[in-house]
């Protein structure tokens, strides 16, 4: 695994990499969580109407690896990733307006209504695919980026899953051909300790080490806090000139922890599956809350700014809510108009 040692201490001391970011590097970041959360928050709230009529994976707590991955990497680059896609595409650049259209079901949908919140694709935005197949993304992104390095275009990609994937066939033989050919892919767990409602404790063993594993393969890795953003920045930009001075694909892993149900708007704890102190104490480690609070002691940022910041985001949510509802359906020719070649 890479040292990142190194990297802890820049951070305390507030220089080295971390410490030479813009300004405007800064609060976009922050910017970048910030609406991720509102949106889905709102998303949440929308829900009991029943008129998003697909199922929704939130991705509240987790704001901080997609947001601190997507943000280092570049427009022309691809990501793909499971069914919990939101914060992804979001991250990515993706239109607000046609995110919540597809969820909505309507025509205007960046699928044109036919994927809802688990199959969102925006080539433009360089989403390629969210699959909520667990782990089904994580060859296709292999194959894709394979074909970026025969071409030689410059493209990276970034394959977004959960800890249980890495119990797949596909994710070994994924990793193996990847390093063997030396594509320009990045790997990135979130590991939030759950796959569902099963603790990773009951689906794999206590000695099991999935970087250690990545490292088997070929790879090199990197393991960093979830919450943090900048060290979830950071780590993506190492693993980025990795690739860029041939040394192959990187596997990054990231602890961090989901707010709601594995699937919907509500909060879960009443299932019994999570222990109430985990749950309070991963609230307080909220990587939002924790990097406002960074900005505001660096003189970063002030409550005006922030307000200022919530107040756009708002309106561009609201006018993205309207603008989905207000939406058609699409016609039901449709349904049958991508079924087989033309």
């Amino acid at each position: 695994m890479i040292d990142t040692s190194t990297l802890k201490q820049c951070k305390k001391d507030k220089h080295g990499v971390m410490g030479m970011l813009s300004k405007d590097i800064y609060l976009e970041l922050f910017n970048q969580m910030l609406r991720i959360r509102n949106i889905e928050l709102k998303i949440a709230e929308l829900y009991s109407e029943w008129e998003m009529r697909c199922p929704v994976h939130l991705s509240i707590g987790q704001e901080a690896v997609a947001s601190g991955v997507c943000s280092a990497l570049e427009s022309k680059d691809n990501v793909f990733c499971g069914h919990r896609s939101h914060a992804y595409y979001l991250a990515k650049g993706g239109d607000l307006k046609g995110m919540l259209a597809e969820i909505y079901g309507k025509a205007t949908g960046i699928v044109e209504g036919m994927g809802g919140s688990q199959h969102l694709i925006d080539l433009d935005a360089g989403l390629i695919a969210a699959v909520p197949i667990v782990g089904s993304t994580i060859p296709i992104a292999v194959g894709s980026a394979w074909g970026d390095l025969m071409q030689n275009n410059g493209v990276m990609s970034a394959a977004f899953f959960g800890e249980g994937a890495t119990e797949a066939g596909v994710f070994h033989e994924s990793l193996n051909f990847a390093a063997l050919q030396k594509v320009p892919i990045i790997f990135v767990c979130e590991n939030n300790g759950f796959s569902v409602y099963s603790n990773l404790e009951v689906r794999q063993s206590s000695k099991r080490n999935n970087v250690t594993i990545a490292e088997g393969h070929g790879l090199n890795t990197l393991k960093g806090d979830g919450n943090d953003i900048l060290e979830v920045y950071d780590l993506t930009k190492k693993a980025i000139e990795l690739i860029k001075q041939g040394k192959g694909p990187v596997y990054m892993e990231f602890d961090t922890y989901r707010w709601l149900e594995h699937c919907g708007p509500d909060d879960d704890d009443y299932l019994g599956y999570r222990d109430e102190k985990e749950v309070k104490e991963w609230k307080e480690r909220c990587p939002l809350k924790n990097y406002q609070d960074f900005l505001i002691d660096e003189k970063l940022i002030n409550q005006d700014e922030i307000q200022d910041m919530t107040s756009k985001l708002d309106k561009e949510i609201e006018e993205a809510v309207q603008f989905a509802k207000s939406s058609p359906f699409s016609k039901k020719e449709l349904l049958f108009s991508t079924v087989y070649s033309n």
